[in-house]
């Protein structure tokens, strides 16, 4: 039997969601200029990566807007499963695009350039994203909202399609592995899918939606990446969090 940690206090939850806003902004505001310069030197190198790579960065936008729309009123929790539905849409809008694109290069004689531009965004994304995507999930666990840790899945999920293009751009340029491209582009659809699926269901890692609430052990949490499981046995727990024993 494990001692739960006492849900916050509503001064806490506030702060909490304070954070979130900002965390949002920020991600809003980074991936605006990750879109814009991804596409436009995806278009120019003719990389399905890169151009996917951009659009992630818009589903990443549409994700954080969701998320500010939801914490823009004080019973956020009111319009979560709303804003898990948008992100889940957004993953696969993503995925049927980057698959489409891919493919066509795979199939045609387009063959992608070499994009140093590519390359060093790729680069700074992967130094950038694991921060973002850290604080945004501890403070979503926290605060028991599951579309913050899907949004924060989301940022993740940047860290690992950065490294991906990363990888793909770096073949191509060093040696002419033009196939990597596309390979990195089908690596983006299967891994938004999969997310998409699991934000329309409501499960952001190892429970679903009801179960991600504060007080949860620290240690467990860690283990499942955000948030601990609960038993088929235990009682269904309140929207605002709960207190004692954990079974």
């Amino acid at each position: 039997m494990t001692t739960a940690a006492p849900a916050p206090t509503l001064q806490r939850r506030k702060l909490l969601a304070r954070r979130i806003r900002w965390i949002v902004a920020a991600t809003i505001g980074y991936n605006i200029i990750e879109a814009i310069v991804a596409v436009s030197s995806g278009v120019a190198a003719s990389s399905a990566a890169l151009i996917g790579f951009g659009l992630d960065s818009v589903v990443e936008v549409l994700s954080a807007a969701a998320i500010a729309w939801q914490f823009s009123v004080p019973d956020h929790e009111s319009r979560e499963k709303v804003t898990l539905k948008v992100i889940a849409v957004a993953f696969f809008a993503l995925a049927a695009y980057v698959t489409a694109d891919a493919l066509f290069s795979l199939l045609s004689d387009r063959e992608p350039e070499h994009s140093p531009v590519g390359i060093v965004l790729a680069a700074i994304s992967v130094l950038i994203m694991p921060f973002l995507s850290w604080i945004e999930r501890r403070t979503g666990r926290e605060l028991g909202s599951a579309s913050a840790v899907a949004d924060s899945k989301q940022t993740l999920l940047c860290t690992y399609l950065s490294a991906a293009v990363l990888a793909g751009l770096l073949l191509n340029s060093l040696w002419g592995w033009a196939w990597a491209d596309s390979v990195a582009a089908l690596v983006i659809a299967v891994v938004a899918v999969r997310e998409g699926i699991e934000a329309w269901r409501g499960e952001t890692c190892c429970s679903p939606l009801e179960t991600l609430i504060p007080g949860d052990d620290e240690a467990t949490a860690e283990a499942c990446d955000c948030c601990a499981p609960s038993s088929s046995s235990a009682p269904v727990p309140a929207p605002l969090g709960r207190t004692g024993a954990q079974r």
